[in-house]
């Protein structure tokens, strides 16, 4: 089995900004890092008015997404995100909306596992 990558497969007839896809890769591998300083990362990565909705969890701003970011992490051991592909809406710099295609393995604290796509 080959090792684990946060890199995603993109079009090959778009261009892409390397911006782009190291963003992606940076936010999932800290996504996955359950410390104080991956927390705050996490929560930056958003702009300062964001709206973060998760499932039915909605939090607006740095504050907000940072105490739900910590939330997330209160009954999970260790998450895994494999983004697979990202589907961008545009090409070249004007790039701003994308979509993602992955998936996400946990641990719980219980021991269970279970895996999201």
């Amino acid at each position: 089995m080959p090792p684990h990558t946060y890199k995603s497969e993109y079009p090959p007839d778009t261009q892409i900004d390397d911006g782009i896809k190291t963003f992606f890769e940076n936010f999932y591998q800290t996504s996955d890092t359950p410390t104080p300083e991956a927390h705050e990362k996490y929560a930056a990565a958003f702009t300062r008015d964001a709206e973060l909705v998760m499932i039915s969890k909605v939090a607006r701003g740095y504050e907000e997404i940072l105490e739900l970011r910590k939330d997330m992490w209160t009954a999970v051991h260790s998450r895994l995100h494999t983004p697979v592909k990202v589907y961008p809406f545009g090409s070249g710099a004007g790039v701003d909306e994308v979509m993602l295609y992955g998936s996400v393995g946990y641990v719980l604290k219980d021991g269970r596992k279970t895996d999201v796509s």
